[in-house]
């Protein structure tokens, strides 16, 4: 146990830990038509700081570098404490005003920028440290190429995308790592697909998987998990709640990235859970929450709170205690995929 509480896990075989819970950065600057005054986002991430959460994942993307600026400003004299992440892969272009934008806006409130894909040597180069300016800090820990793959940019983008990565990219990123800038690579994605094929062409610390391994969906267990363990990559779990389905909304997050209203087979499923948490009486939430880490491949869970209140729902479910015979319940009633690593300690 970490000074505060929180477990930590090594990071593939690098010398970083993570705590097992992180906080995520996309929710800092509006999704789904949310506001997140400046001073609320603040305020997560200087909450989560005082509870002894030490790990922050970030983007250029989130909020056209909004979330960056936001983050920083909550991290900068406490960064000897934390470990962060950023990503690579999209640069930032200014756009004098909203009607010259060319790239649909997501989010409520961005900064006056709009990105540009770009996974070669000098924009990775460029990428990172245009975010240490944005996030006013001399280093981060973590680095990530982010959503790179067929359902981001469709074939032929993605073919393209791919050899400048396979190119020059990931040696821009493993001289980062090497010169000591970073102390790990990875990705940042949706698709399971795409990690298998990162593993044919570097050596990568740690993959984000958005959305794809929670009580929803564990697609990762079949061959991404077993094939990251050989290579010494670790992943972190993003998206606990497969986009909110599991915390009480209707949005789910298909491995497009696209977040939609949950279809019926989704439905269906949370349905399901649900009634087996309502009978050993606990928040389905808290389930969601702490199912992840039962697995041996993943080194922290990554959720998105957007004010103080929601990060203190997050941190109550943490605690929960959940009975063993809840898992036993999951796994009989085959609510979870054959293999599943199950947090009292079966196998489902």
């Amino acid at each position: 146990m970490s000074a505060t509480g929180f477990r930590k896990r090594q990071v593939g075989r690098t010398g970083l830990e993570l705590t097992e819970l992180g906080l995520g950065g996309a929710t800092l600057s509006g999704m789904f038509g949310t506001e997140v005054p400046d001073e609320q986002a603040r305020a997560v991430v200087g909450k989560a700081l005082d509870t002894g959460i030490g790990y922050y994942d970030t983007a250029p993307h989130y909020g056209d570098g909004r979330a960056e600026h936001l983050m920083g400003d909550a991290l900068r004299y406490r960064h000897d404490d934390v470990a962060i992440s950023t990503k690579v892969g999209r640069l930032l272009r200014p756009v004098r005003s909203e009607a010259q934008r060319t790239v649909p806006r997501s989010w409520t409130y961005p900064f006056p920028f709009e990105i540009a894909y770009d996974y070669s040597y000098d924009a990775i180069m460029r990428s990172y440290e245009d975010s240490l300016q944005r996030l006013g800090l001399g280093h981060v820990e973590i680095l990530l190429v982010h959503d790179i793959g067929v359902q981001s940019h469709g074939e032929e983008g993605n073919r393209k995308h791919w050899a400048d990565l396979s190119a020059s990219g990931y040696r821009a990123l493993d001289e980062l790592r090497r010169n000591g800038d970073v102390k790990a690579i990875g990705f940042g994605v949706n698709e399971v697909p795409v990690l298998l094929d990162a593993l044919e062409i570097g050596s990568w610390d740690v993959f984000l998987v958005a959305n794809r391994y929670n009580l929803i969906e564990q697609t990762p267990l079949e061959r991404l998990f077993p094939e990251a363990a050989r290579h010494g990559t670790s992943v972190i779990a993003a998206g606990p709640f497969a986009a909110g389905v599991l915390a009480g909304t209707d949005i789910w997050g298909p491995s497009n990235g696209a977040y939609q209203k949950a279809p019926p087979h989704i439905a269906e499923k949370v349905t399901a859970l649900r009634a087996v948490a309502d009978a050993f009486g606990i928040p389905l939430g808290a389930a969601a929450l702490q199912f992840g880490v039962a697995h041996p491949a993943v080194v922290s869970v990554l959720t998105g709170p957007k004010s103080p209140a929601e990060l203190g729902g997050i941190l109550a479910w943490w605690n929960t205690p959940i009975p063993s015979g809840f898992w036993d319940a999951l796994a009989d009633q085959k609510l979870v995929a054959p293999g599943t690593p199950m947090p009292n300690g079966r196998t489902a």
